[in-house]
C-alpha cells in the first residue's frame, strides 16, 4: 500500500472534561498523528476528467453508476508546505478586491490540512474508471475517498 510521501496529517483535538489527563477540568490540547493513503488519483485525458482507482478498492465501486454524483475527497498535495498551511487569512479567489477572510470561511487550497471536497457528477463507472464531469484539482492528484 502506497502512502502520500509519508503523508501524516496533525490535528489539534480540544479534550474536556473525561478526556483531560490532568483532572483538573481545563481545556487541554492534544496533538494526534493520523496517516492517510490514497485511494487512486485524478486523471485529465482529452477534455475528459477520470478518478482511477487502485485496484485493490475496485470492490468498493460497486454500484456507484447508480448514483449521479460522488464526494470525492482530496489532497491538495501541490500547495503542501508549511509556508502555505500557515496562512489562516486569504483573498477569495486570489482577488485583492475581495474582503480578507478566514481560509475555514473560504474554498481556498491553502489551509492547516489540505483537505479538499468536490461533489462531482457521475458519467461513467467502468472497472476502477470513474467518469466526472469536472474537478478543481490537478492531474495525478492523490484521491483519498469517495463519499455518496
Amino acid at each position: 500500500m502506497r502512502m502520500l510521501s509519508v503523508l501524516s496529517v496533525t490535528a489539534l483535538l480540544f479534550a474536556v472534561g473525561c478526556a483531560n489527563q490532568s483532572g483538573s477540568g481545563k481545556e487541554s490540547t492534544v496533538r494526534q498523528s493520523f496517516e492517510l493513503y490514497p485511494i487512486g488519483s485524478v486523471k485529465k485525458q482529452e477534455g475528459h476528467t477520470y478518478i482511477v482507482i487502485d485496484k485493490q478498492y475496485e470492490p468498493g465501486l460497486m454500484r456507484l453508476e447508480d448514483f449521479s454524483h460522488v464526494t470525492v475527497i482530496y489532497w491538495f498535495d501541490k500547495n503542501d508546505t508549511p509556508e502555505k498551511r500557515a496562512v489562516l487569512q486569504v483573498h477569495p479567489q486570489g482577488n485583492k478586491d475581495n474582503p480578507m477572510r478566514g481560509v475555514f470561511a473560504t474554498h481556498s487550497a491553502v489551509r492547516p490540512n489540505l483537505i479538499a471536497i468536490s461533489r462531482c457528477k457521475v458519467l461513467s463507472v467502468k472497472d476502477n474508471v470513474i467518469e466526472i464531469d469536472s474537478i478543481d484539482a490537478f492531474p495525478d492528484t492523490p484521491v483519498l475517498d469517495l463519499k455518496n
